[in-house]
């Protein structure tokens, strides 16, 4: 139950929250196309979200292996410095509480009074060690993290649509599908050399307080004959304002060695 706990809530990670700040389009406003891949990988960078503190609630309905799950999740961002998810089970059961720092890695389980606080090198155990945190945060609010794409192994295709961004880098090929508006759309994740690939795609991007924000996202995660798939729907959110990180563990939780 504990791998179980660690894995869904490690799901939840990678697809808990998506924005970005930029002057919201309207229907037919599409944005001027760059013409040279630098021009590209510059806008992609402008446009990524600029934010202080993020925080929101989402309703999620997530399969791991043949078992179902729905929770609420919510979440709270401190850029560059924390990571906070706690995740609500049925009658309002806090099942488990997450807090990650560039440093660290802890997670409560509160159903089974049990913690673990490892360094954060633990999420190596779900992911390939090309993934940062800053890599971590950027997948979280839906950014193209432009240190991956500083690779000369990168390939761009552009159409009247969309833009195809594909390339490698630390043994991590990467594949961002991006609208017209220089949003990305959808992501992929694949280890080279083995069978694990995480693939997201975001979708229901609204005005939120002047955010295009999509509020709905897919999630399916491939790898050592596990699979976990979630749907995540926000319906709150809330950017740059004050929040709060709690994570104490009370003196009778048993850590996990």
């Amino acid at each position: 139950m504990w791998t179980k706990l660690g894995y869904l809530v490690i799901t939840v990670l990678i697809i808990a929250s998506c924005a970005s700040k930029k002057r919201v389009a309207k229907k037919d406003d599409v944005l001027p196309r760059a013409t040279t891949e630098a021009e590209l990988l510059k806008n992609y960078e402008l446009n990524n979200l600029d934010f202080h503190t993020f925080s929101g609630r989402a309703k999620a309905k997530l399969q791991v292996g043949e078992e179902s799950h729905n929770a609420t999740v919510n979440v709270r961002m401190d850029r560059d410095k924390s990571i906070w998810i706690s995740v609500t089970a049925l009658l309002g059961v806090e099942a488990a509480r997450v807090l990650i720092t560039p440093d660290s890695v802890k997670i409560m389980n509160k159903l089974r009074g049990e913690y673990i606080a490892k360094p954060f090198s633990y999420i190596y155990n779900y992911t390939n060690k090309g993934v940062s945190f800053r890599m971590l945060q950027d997948i979280l609010v839906g950014n193209m993290t432009v240190d991956m794409l500083r690779t000369d192994q990168l390939q761009v295709a552009t159409s009247s649509d969309d833009v195809q961004v594909i390339g490698i880098k630390d043994g991590l090929t990467f594949h961002y599908g991006v609208n017209n508006k220089n949003r990305p759309f959808t992501f992929n994740l694949i280890e080279l050399g083995k069978n694990q690939k995480l693939e997201t795609t975001y979708s229901d991007f609204a005005d939120i307080s002047g955010y295009n924000f999509p509020q709905r996202f897919t999630l399916n995660i491939e790898g050592a004959g596990d699979r976990v798939s979630a749907d995540i729907l926000y319906n709150k959110s809330e950017f740059n304002s004050a929040i709060e990180t709690p994570f104490n563990v009370p003196s009778r939780y048993k850590e996990i060695k």
